[in-house]
């Protein structure tokens, strides 16, 4: 498992696995449904990218997102707001 701290990690991360599976940008951009220039974008690092579409990449690299170091999320409550009671 990679440890990515920053945006260029993200992006060196993506473009070689993106290789590894023989794959152009074009190609990935559309399993991905996104734009060539965000998939150009992100392997370079670009730190302003919507998250959703990075998901989206990963998922089309066969690939999934995993936090570490965090408290963990019981996801039947996750979508109920902040979590924040009053």
């Amino acid at each position: 498992m990679n440890s990515i701290r920053s945006a260029q990690q993200l992006g060196e991360a993506l473009r070689a696995a993106r290789k590894r599976l023989g794959l152009t940008q074009p190609q990935l951009a559309l399993a991905a449904g996104v734009g060539i220039r965000f998939i150009v974008d992100l392997e370079a690092g670009k730190p302003t990218i919507r998250l959703e579409n990075v998901l989206r990449v990963i998922d089309a690299l066969g690939g999934e997102l995993q936090l570490s170091g965090l408290p963990a999320v019981d996801s039947d409550h996750s979508a109920e707001g902040s979590g924040h009671d009053a």
